[in-house]
């Protein structure tokens, strides 16, 4: 390891001693052990958890209080989370799997396919009914909001005594947000923010506790709407990509788990693989629900989402998003009762420059907007870390963007005539002359989608420059300074209210649409995806090439400055996260250097009283054992498969040992639904009551282990290995000598743990040996 530039210990100097008590992230202290377990013959998988940056109120106050809650936590961001585990995404062919595929029929085959089919359709249903449902509900509580504060301001611009209204606009602002903060610090942290960062670890084959509950989908929707709803500089379109995955992983498995309620239907896709690929299809419901753009949904999946595809899903994640816009617009026409017109732009060649010179400006305060979002991300996990601080933080920022929005409209002196045909959904007089309406007060006093909508449909001359160029400046710092806060929120749209802004600058009509493309592109770095939601949600596709024009420049300029937001707080979050490929300059390092070991192994034919030993070990939390058998006269075993801690765990608690198999008293082979009913929540170890007696009982493994688990050669590079992990999804990889013989495991945070740095290749050490 002496190449590699640079080691970073987040542990500290003495992580050698054994019950070492190490910092965390959310002000708690966790006992860190070593990897190895005297007495047992190898180790080092997983580990578990260790660090956290939400807060969880009840561990709290079941701690000391001086420990749990200091003034200021230490961050460093060059960290790698143990909290995380992996999923297994890898299909265990053990012999209970090739019994179930040879008993099931052609046509059982394809009521397979069928039912995937159903579940992708209702994922798109139900998708659409909650955007359908946080639509109307925003619509309404911000039009009585609105309402009533338009008429104190009318009432009191005569008289004087407007200050009176901007404390009610002030009271209003900071009560939704206070219900929308206090229940998501205090039910579900899970919930806060847009959601995007953690379906993307998700999908990555990372583990995020709690991020498809049920809990967390009700928070989600209950705290977009109070955010909405509460003037907050924040959009519902992240959020509803999160609750898109979350209907999909609930629906898919026929059961709730929240609400201990089976409905015995979709058993056969109770496991990690299958599960993945309907949340990829919830995710893209939800960009399609969000934005009425189908294809734009598959292609997010696709880009931002899913690290492993197949030709089928895309289609079945394409029946998703159109079932789900369909659910979406037939909902909202009913309600509404009218369509919208969309505008035709012409790309001529001399206007290619100007929308390049839009990209890089997008790119540039897309970098800016990052870089100083992550300082302040960095000043809450330091500081911000008591829930009762996350929800003041939040109606401050509530009261401030009230006053803010109340001072620029109060100063604004750029008065419109109020036409007949004035799409204005609240126009403000004020101090402008009868007939008149303040122009400032059409971005400010409006939800962000409907101040969108404004910017992009409203004639030439709506807005003078200096309206334009006060709101971005305003807008921009405080939709920077709410993303992050604990409040169910997207930056979506802030984005392209943003870009709109300051697209309009530059003149024409044309260029609000891609002076949003270029900010929200400067900010999540996305291109092709955006593109089509962009093109679809416009309804011309004469607008592609100049988008994706803009959105390269964007993305081209702003990578050289800082990371995309979603990837930014997915580092902050110290998730071990893969990306695409191995770090560049990782080639000469091998499976033998970045492996765990010793590993530890199971024999074909195991004493029960040593996996419960094992598994009952509390400084451990390993999920994967290799199994070997061992040949007479051999020290160490070859490898002949792979079990997980979750198949261990159910054989103990079902007592499959194999005195009992042979004695009068014999019990139900166990089949794969046993497997699935316990997932995901497979019960703890603590809970297994093995006598003594049955301790001394034998297990066989051979049913129940996968015999065909991946292997590499110890002298394999770390970009193959890379790649064969992440493209096969893997959980566990074998690294095996030439007599395959096991000589370590790798994990995800073996891999994760490399990355290229400011000075080169750099490993984040989770512990000392």
């Amino acid at each position: 390891m002496a190449n590699i530039a640079k080691k970073v210990s987040w542990s500290g100097k003495n992580d050698e001693t054994r019950g070492e008590r190490t910092p965390l992230l959310n002000g708690s202290e966790e006992v860190r052990y070593n990897r190895q377990v005297p007495g047992l013959s190898c180790l080092c998988h997983e580990q578990s958890l260790l660090l956290s940056l939400s807060l969880c109120p009840a561990l709290l106050e079941m701690q000391d209080p001086v420990r749990s809650r200091p003034k200021e936590i230490p961050h460093n961001e060059k960290l790698l989370s143990l909290k995380y585990e992996s999923l297994d995404y890898d299909n265990s062919e053990n012999q209970l799997f090739l019994e179930e595929e040879r008993r099931m029929s052609h046509m059982g085959f394809r009521c397979l396919e069928i039912s995937r089919w159903v579940i992708c359709g209702l994922i798109g249903v139900f998708t659409g009914l909650i955007a359908c449902f946080i639509d109307i509900v925003v619509e309404k509580l911000a039009g009585v909001k609105y309402s009533v504060v338009k008429k104190n301001i009318e009432m009191f611009t005569e008289v004087g005594g407007l200050s009176i209204s901007l404390l009610l606009w002030v009271v209003l602002n900071s009560a939704f947000v206070m219900v929308g903060a206090i229940i998501v610090t205090c039910f579900e942290p899970i919930a806060a923010g847009s959601g995007i960062p953690q379906i993307k670890c998700y999908l990555n084959g990372v583990k995020v506790p709690r991020v498809v509950r049920l809990k967390t989908l009700v928070v989600k929707v209950c705290g977009v709407i109070c955010s909405v709803a509460g003037g907050l500089a924040v959009g519902k379109e992240g959020p509803m990509i999160h609750s898109g995955a979350v209907v999909a992983a609930g629906v898919s498995q026929g059961r709730s788990t929240s609400l201990k309620k089976d409905f015995k239907i979709f058993e056969y896709f109770r496991r990690d693989t299958e599960k993945r690929d309907f949340v990829s299809a919830g995710a893209a419901a939800g960009v399609s629900a969000a934005f009425g753009a189908p294809v734009g949904g598959v292609l997010f999946s696709l880009e931002e989402g899913a690290s492993f595809w197949n030709q089928m899903l895309t289609w079945r994640i394409f029946f998703a998003s159109m079932i789900s816009t369909f659910t979406l617009n037939l909902v909202l026409s009913v309600y509404h009762n009218k369509t919208t017109d969309s505008q035709i732009i012409c790309c001529l060649l001399y206007e290619i420059p100007l929308f390049i010179c839009m990209g890089a400006i997008g790119g540039l305060l897309g970098a800016l907007f990052n870089l100083l979002n992550y300082w302040l991300t960095i000043f809450r996990i330091r500081y911000v870390h008591r829930p009762c601080l996350q929800v003041m933080e939040a109606m401050m920022v509530a009261a401030v963007t009230a006053s803010v929005s109340f001072a620029m409209i109060y100063l604004s002196n750029d008065c419109k005539p109020l036409k007949m045909d004035n799409s204005e959904e609240y126009p403000l007089q004020l101090f402008c002359a009868d007939g008149e309406y303040n122009a400032m007060a059409t971005t400010f006093f409006n939800t962000p989608e409907r101040s969108v909508r404004s910017l992009f449909h409203n004639p030439r001359g709506t807005y003078n420059l200096l309206t334009l160029g006060f709101f971005t400046l305003t807008y921009f710092f405080l939709a920077c300074w709410t993303y992050g806060l604990m409040v169910s929120a997207g930056v979506f749209i802030p984005s392209l209210l943003i870009g709109a802004a300051w697209g309009r600058l530059f003149a024409l009509l044309t260029y609000a649409l891609m002076g949003a493309a270029a900010q929200l592109g400067g900010i999540v770095r996305m291109t092709l995806s955006l593109t089509v939601i962009l093109v679809e949600a416009t309804g011309n596709v004469t607008y592609g090439f100049p988008i994706m024009l803009v959105l390269m420049t964007a993305k081209i300029v702003g990578d050289y400055f800082i990371e995309g937001l979603y990837d930014i707080h997915i580092k902050l979050q110290s998730v071990p996260f893969l990306h695409w490929e191995a770090p560049a300059t990782s080639h000469w390092l091998t499976a033998r250097e970045v492996m765990s070991s010793p590993v530890t192994c199971f024999n074909q034919l195991e004493k029960v009283g040593t996996i419960m030993d094992f598994l009952s070990n509390t400084a451990t939390n390993h999920n994967g054992f290799p199994v070997i058998v061992q040949a007479s006269g051999e020290q160490s075993g070859k490898l002949c498969g792979l079990i997980l801690r979750s198949q261990l765990i159910v054989l103990l608690k079902h007592k499959v040992f194999v005195e009992r198999a042979h004695s009068r008293l014999h019990q139900r082979k166990l089949q794969l639904k046993d497997f699935r009913d316990a997932y995901p929540r497979f019960p703890p170890i603590q809970s297994i009551h093995v006598s003594q007696d049955e301790r001394e009982c034998m297990m066989d493994l051979s049913e129940f282990m996968n015999p065909t688990p991946y292997t590499v050669p110890q002298e394999t590079s770390l970009p193959r290995v890379f790649k064969l992990f992440r493209a096969l999804g893997l959980r566990h990889l074998v690294v095996v000598d030439d007599v395959n013989k096991v000589v370590g495991l790798v994990t995800r945070k073996d891999l994760a743990r490399y990355h290229m740095g400011k000075h080169g290749l750099e490993e984040l050490h989770l512990a000392q040996m």
